[in-house]
C-alpha cells in the first residue's frame, strides 16, 4: 500500500514528548523541532492542510520546577503543565516563523471532542485557522484534565482531531519504525508488518506496555488510535520519527506501519446522523436550497423559509422542502432563535443581525445528510 503524503489534502501529525524534549538538558530538540516545521511548510507548499498534535508540556517543565522525581502528584502535573506549555509554544512557534507561517495553540481534552457543542466549537476553530493560513499546535489541556493526564494520551487525542476534520492521513511520529509481531527490543524474532488492513482483537493484543521516560504512550496507545481513525475513514501511519526531517523521509518511503482506513469509515457519522438521532426541530427551505443541498451545498440562512422546534447549537435538525417532505437531516450550527432572525437572510448579513459572526451556514454538508 503505497500513501503519497504529497497528494493529501488534509494530514494531522502528532509528536511524542520523547522526540520533542532532550532528555539530557530537558529542553526542546530545536533542530529537530525546526525540520518538522520544515517537512509540514514543504506539505503545505503542495497543497496540504496540517495539524500538529504535540506533546512535551510537562517535561519541559519538571527540571526547571525540581520535579525530577519518576512520578510526579496529579496537581504537580497540572503545575509542570501550566510552566511547560509556554515553552512548548514558544518553541514551535519559532520553528514554525522560520519558514513564513504563523503556529496557533489549541488545548483540547477529549471531552471536547465528544460533547456536540464543543467539538462543533473546536472543528470550527480549525477550520477558520487552516483557511488563513496557520498552523494548528495542539497539545492536551493537562492544566484542568484529571483524567486524561493518569490516563490519557495525545496518541489518541490526535485520532480525535483527525476524525474532527476528516482529515486523511494521521502520522504518529515514534521511537520505533511501526508495529511489530512482538516488541522489537527484547525479541529478535519479532516481525515488522508495514501494512495493517484492519485493527483487529488480535492486532491490538500485539501492543505493548509504555515505555520509561517522559513518554505516556506506547504501542497500545497507537493501536487504540489506530482504531479511532481508520474507523473515521482515516489512514494512519507510525513511523520512526527521531532522525531530522521524518515526514520527508516517511514521503520517500521510509519503514513504517500503515493502517487501512475502513470502508464504512466515511460514511458511518452520516448514517448516525441519519438514523440514530431524533430531530429536535426543523427548517423549511426553498426550491433553491433544495437544488443546492442536491448539488452537495451546504445550509445557507437566505435558502430557509422557516423554523420551527426548540433545539441549540449542535442539535438534530429536519431539513423540509416546501411541501412538508423531509429532504435531509443535519446537525445545526445555531439555536432556534438565532436560527429563526437569520433564516432567509444572507450570510454576511449574520453578524449585524444577531450582533455576532458565527458559521455562514446553518447546517454545514459535513454535518448533512440527504434522505
Amino acid at each position: 500500500m503505497l500513501h503519497d503524503l504529497t497528494k493529501l489534502r488534509r494530514i494531522v501529525v502528532k509528536v511524542g514528548s520523547a522526540l520533542v524534549v532532550d532528555p539530557e538538558t530537558a529542553t526542546p530538540r530545536e533542530p529537530w523541532l525546526f525540520s518538522v516545521a520544515a517537512d509540514l511548510a514543504a506539505l503545505r507548499a503542495g497543497g496540504a492542510e496540517v495539524i500538529l498534535v504535540s506533546s512535551g508540556a510537562i517535561a519541559l517543565a519538571r527540571r526547571a520546577l525540581g520535579l525530577t522525581q519518576p512520578r510526579l502528584r496529579l496537581e504537580e502535573k497540572q503545575a509542570a503543565a501550566a510552566v511547560g506549555q509556554i515553552r512548548l509554544a514558544g518553541a514551535w512557534q519559532a520553528a514554525f516563523a522560520a519558514q513564513g507561517l504563523n503556529a496557533a495553540q489549541l488545548l483540547l481534552t477529549l471531552e471536547d471532542s465528544e460533547d456536540r457543542r464543543r467539538y462543533l466549537n473546536a472543528r470550527a476553530t480549525l477550520a477558520t485557522l487552516l483557511s488563513l493560513g496557520a498552523v494548528p499546535v495542539i497539545n492536551e489541556n493537562d492544566t484542568v484534565a484529571t483524567a486524561e493526564i493518569r490516563f490519557g494520551d495525545n496518541d489518541r487525542l490526535a485520532a480525535r482531531v483527525a476524525e474532527m476534520v476528516q482529515a486523511d492521513a494521521l502520522v504518529l511520529l515514534s521511537d520505533v519504525d511501526g508495529l511489530y509481531t512482538a516488541d522489537p527490543r527484547r525479541d529478535p524474532q519479532a516481525r515488522h508488518l508495514p501494512e495493517v488492513a484492519a485493527v483487529t482483537d488480535e492486532v491490538m493484543a500485539l501492543g505493548g506496555e509504555p515505555p520509561p521516560g517522559y513518554s505516556s504512550g506506547g504501542m497500545r496507545t497507537k493501536l487504540l488510535a489506530a482504531r479511532i481513525a481508520t474507523g473515521a475513514g482515516c489512514a494512519m501511519a507510525i513511523t520512526l520519527g527521531t532522525g531530522l526531517h521524518p515526514l520527508q523521509a516517511l514521503a520517500e518511503g521510509a519503514r513504517c506501519t500503515w493502517f487501512s482506513p475502513a470502508p464504512e469509515g466515511r460514511s458511518a457519522r452520516k448514517r448516525w446522523i441519519a438514523g440514530s438521532l431524533a430531530p429536535l426541530g426543523s427548517v423549511s427551505v426553498d426550491a433553491g436550497a433544495v437544488r443546492a443541498l442536491g448539488r452537495g451545498s451546504s445550509l445557507l440562512p437566505a435558502g430557509v423559509r422557516g423554523v420551527s422546534g426548540e433545539f441549540s447549537r449542535g442539535d438534530p435538525l429536519s431539513v423540509r422542502d416546501e411541501t412538508g417532505r423531509e429532504i435531509a437531516r443535519g446537525l445545526s450550527a445555531y439555536d432556534a432563535e438565532a436560527a429563526a432572525r437569520i433564516a432567509g437572510r444572507r450570510s454576511e448579513e449574520i453578524e449585524a443581525i444577531l450582533g455576532w459572526r458565527g458559521r455562514d451556514e446553518l447546517v454545514h454538508r459535513d454535518d448533512l445528510v440527504l434522505l
